[in-house]
């Protein structure tokens, strides 16, 4: 048994848990905040935009179950790797697209399969999602952890309200 991390940014953190928590393999997924330039943000500072930091997903799995070029088939249509300015309803830079590489291997893997999707045409526009190292990660506050669970309501009211799944429909269902 091998444990990995895999960390990406897609948006509302809310919305990455869920996909990636039900998957054989998959021991844990963590709400949190990366990439930013100070230590331990809260949500309030992050929510505002100027920390750098992004809302991310990190998610701790075992390599004999799951690879990580499965993670990655399993980002990617979970977002809009166009759109630079956030994610659907969320808005600004705490909301942007990335794959946060922890090894060599995970860095080529996500640049080959970024590469893969732009040239297959299922896009007009460039793909953006950013390849990054792994910066310090830190988890949300408790109420944000796996927060489709604990406030199912407000989860399935608040993704309704995103248009995160009538994309997915469109984009990435649609062609499968």
């Amino acid at each position: 048994m091998t444990i990995q991390k895999a960390t990406f940014g897609g948006g509302c953190f809310w919305c990455m848990v869920k996909p990636f928590d039900q998957w054989d393999g998959v021991h844990q997924v963590i709400s949190g905040y990366t990439g930013g330039h100070i230590d331990n943000p809260s949500y309030e500072q992050v929510k505002q935009g100027n920390t750098g930091h992004y809302e991310a997903v990190e998610i701790t799995y075992d390599d004999s179950f799951i690879d990580y070029q499965t993670i990655l088939d399993l980002y990617w249509p979970q977002i809009d790797p166009t759109d630079p300015d956030g994610q659907f309803q969320d808005r600004g830079e705490q909301y942007r697209t990335a794959i946060f590489y922890h090894n060599e291997v995970q860095k080529e893997l996500a640049e080959k399969s970024k590469q893969q999707l732009a040239e297959s045409g299922r896009f007009a526009k460039p793909i953006v999602t950013e390849i990054k190292a792994a910066a310090p990660f830190y988890p949300a506050e408790d109420y944000h952890q796996d927060f489709y669970k604990k406030s199912k309501k407000e989860y399935e009211e608040d993704r309704a309200k995103s248009g995160r799944d009538e994309f997915i429909a469109k984009n990435w269902q649609a062609s499968s």
